[in-house]
């Protein structure tokens, strides 16, 4: 390798910016000698040692030009085809493929089979890209709400978002849900209302419904040029500029003077964002009512502010299958939305109680680290990371505060959807994956030197639940390995046994969440699963007193077997602690005390199975008054017969009765819909016992029939437009 002499002239560092001359690209903010399409800066040893000093440090640069951000929306709206486009626009990718396309291809973030043949996200994807020197960490989420903890985690660690909307279905039920979650984690948005080349396309009734529905202050800051079939470009209200975008895939974006005939609506629009923002920034409010002239800089940092205070949602327009409002978009990402240094994350130091800490987000602390989702990748788990202070090399040991192991991370990479790229290294504000580290979706991961951890996402309950078994006995080893891969890598999906029927219960949020988890367990582990609906576990007990006697008599050769038991059998008072009592009121020796025990057995073994419908007798309570032995032929055999066919011999002059299961269900739903709720509960002999008010919604409170319930969320999601909040079931008996 060879070595340069020592000079004794002082070194100059240069670093090249590659830079880009599109119409909506702005100065940079540093000064710089710009020679050519290269952007030089000079420095000299000196001038690195006092940058140091001057406490700017060697990534602040490098953070500012970093974002991390989400899509979400409702299904069908165009999440997966805008980020195919963001990634072809930004060179990530080198050709466009339909979520559905007809060559078999797909598009890149839906890497699962199951996602490209159905044409929905099932898996958040993860990718990266860079845009005018700004890298740009992307998540693509589901839109279906039976996903929804894949919308939940990927917000958890974002700094920013963009919620789509459709120029068309307008704030639809998971637009809803989406921009709740997005509130409840504090996360700064842009919206963008897609599809506007649709018949019947209204981006100003969208605007409207987002302001009304989500309670949104925004404003658009972007006008279409024509709609539908007319639909050509973009006029930037903010920088007041017509874009048209040419070419075969829309990738040059061509600037232009704004058309005269829209120039009024154009001023209309324009002075309408100004005074939105100036509402709730005080620096523009001021410039504003002084009637000072409002450059495109001036409102373009206010804007930000805004937006980053959380009080403001600039929205964006366009229309990404047909190539249109994309790169635009991508300007409004670098313009609007934070840097990983300009959140608030906060970390909880277990070493004083949970106190809360502020996080500064900077690579020179040390590390902090949030494990937030668990794949099963062909190298083993893959764990992904959200790295909020220091930096994570390969080959570094880390500690895991949550279980207190001491882990060495034996492989580092970054993500683009499927794909992997090794690096060595990842520093605040990324996110990055991680091979052969055992953790739970949640955990927190330190270099040792502090114990702080992350507040975990917030994890819905499961809402609906099937009963599922493999159909060969010899693939129950790798149907149980499926289940509970799942488990760990959806908190959402739960398993468990029933100790009365033996069957398999899968619990999730919805039909299509346990559907697309069979077909996975058919698909990735070669097993066929049956699935049906889960048994309800029914009662019986008895309603009055019946007397029993009873001779068990049998004589076959050599020892024979006797027992005689005599008493009653009654029902115990409402409210009872037990469910079964045994009661022995014999007088004397008429029974060996060594047989008393058999008996109780026998009438315990025969409860087990009532003769109405075979299930569990409850509520019962047996006594024994008086019976017979023989000095030889009795046994504890004969004794235990004897109180198994005493019992089925009074049980129907007990009047038996069948209990059924009963669920205490709390349900939310907007008032709308009240009345149609009410009458489904009804359907389903339901009785509702509570009705309150909170807010728009109504809390309604049944007990309806367990049996009756199966499918319930589905048909509520029908019901309400999926606009329920909650579903909270209690069992009762």
């Amino acid at each position: 390798m060879a070595r340069f002499p020592r000079s004794p002239v002082p070194r100059l560092f240069y670093t090249f910016y590659s830079t880009r001359t599109t119409p909506s690209s702005s100065p940079s903010p540093k000064a710089a000698l710009l020679l050519g399409n290269f952007e030089v800066r000079h420095f000299s040893a000196g001038n690195v040692a006092r940058a140091k000093d001057d406490k700017e440090p060697w990534w602040k640069e490098s953070m500012e030009r970093l974002r991390n951000i989400g899509i979400s929306a409702h299904i069908d709206s165009g999440k997966t085809t805008l980020t195919e486009r963001v990634l072809y626009y930004t060179g990530r990718i080198h050709e466009i493929h339909e979520v559905r396309g007809k060559d078999g291809v797909g598009a890149k973030m839906d890497s699962m089979d199951l996602e490209r043949e159905k044409g929905i996200t099932i898996q958040s994807a993860a990718t990266y890209c860079t845009w005018k020197d700004y890298q740009i960490n992307i998540i693509d989420t589901p839109g279906h709400v039976d996903f929804t903890i894949e919308v939940e985690r990927a917000l958890r660690v974002l700094d920013g978002a963009i919620l789509v909307l459709c120029s068309v279905g307008g704030v639809q039920s998971q637009s809803i849900t989406v921009d709740r979650q997005m509130r409840r984690y504090e996360v700064p948005r842009l919206a963008f209302i897609n599809k506007l080349d649709r018949m019947g396309a209204d981006p100003w009734k969208v605007l409207n419904q987002a302001r009304s529905k989500l309670r949104h202050y925004s404003a658009a800051v972007q006008v279409p040029i024509g709609l539908e079939e007319n639909f050509k470009g973009l006029i930037d209200l903010v920088q007041l500029k017509a874009y048209y975008f040419q070419g075969s895939s829309g990738e040059k974006v061509v600037a232009e003077e704004i058309p005269a005939d829209m120039e009024d609506i154009v001023a209309e629009k324009r002075r309408e964002l100004i005074e939105m923002v100036s509402e709730v920034d005080d620096k523009l409010a001021e410039a504003f009512l002084n009637d000072e002239p409002i450059s495109s800089a001036d409102l373009e940092e206010a804007i930000r502010r805004a937006t980053i205070a959380r009080k403001f949602v600039p929205v964006f327009m366009g229309s990404a299958f047909k190539n249109k409002g994309v790169q635009p978009l991508l300007d409004g990402v670098l313009s609007y939305l934070p840097c990983p240094i300009e959140v608030s994350n906060y970390a909880l130091d277990q070493t004083k109680g949970e106190e809360k800490v502020m996080l500064p987000g900077t690579p020179d602390g040390p590390l902090v680290a949030l494990a937030f989702k668990l794949e099963e990748g062909r190298f083993g788990q893959l764990t992904y990371l959200r790295v909020y202070e220091g930096v994570i090399r390969k080959g570094d040991f880390i500690v895991n505060v949550n279980t207190g192991k001491k882990i060495k991370v034996p492989r580092l990479v970054r993500m683009h959807s499927d794909e992997m790229e090794d690096i060595q290294e990842a520093h605040a504000g990324q996110i990055v994956a991680v091979f052969g580290v055992d953790c739970a979706s949640g955990d927190t991961f330190t270099n040792g030197s502090v114990k702080y951890t992350m507040t975990s996402m917030n994890v819905p309950e499961p809402v609906m639940s099937l009963a599922v078994q493999p159909v060969s006995k010899d693939s129950g080893g790798q149907f149980s390995k499926a289940l509970n891969r799942f488990q760990k890598e959806d908190p959402t999906f739960r398993v468990g046994l029933d100790p009365e029927s033996g069957q398999t219960i899968i619990s999730g949020m919805g039909e299509l969440h346990l559907d697309i988890y069979v077909e996975r367990i058919r698909r990735e582990y070669k097993v066929d699963a049956t699935v049906g609906k889960p048994r309800v576990n029914f009662r019986e007990t008895i309603t009055q007193r019946a007397e029993f006697d009873y001779l068990h008599k049998k004589q076959s050769g050599g020892q024979g077997q006797y027992g005689r038991v005599i008493g009653y059998v009654e029902p115990l008072p409402p409210g009872s602690a037990t469910k079964f009592e045994f009661e022995n009121l014999l007088i004397g020796q008429a029974i060996p005390s060594n047989f008393i025990p058999s008996i109780e057995k026998g009438f315990k073994e025969a409860a087990n199975s009532g003769s109405l419908i075979g299930h569990p007798v409850e509520n019962l309570r047996i006594v024994l008054t008086d019976g017979a032995s023989h000095a030889v032929d009795s046994s504890e055999l004969a004794f235990k017969l004897a109180a198994i066919y005493a019992f089925r011999q009074c049980y129907t002059a007990a009047r038996p009765v069948i209990l059924e299961p009963v669920m205490l269900v709390e349900l939310k739903v907007p008032t709308e819909f009240q009345g149609t709720v009410a009458g489904d509960i009804n359907k389903r002999k339901g009785l509702i016992v509570g009705n309150d008010q909170d807010g728009d919604d109504s809390i309604i409170t049944a007990t309806v029939p367990l049996n009756n319930m199966f499918g319930y969320s589905t048909a509520l999601r029908s019901m309400t437009q999926v606009r329920n909040e909650c579903l909270i079931p209690q069992f009762t008996l």
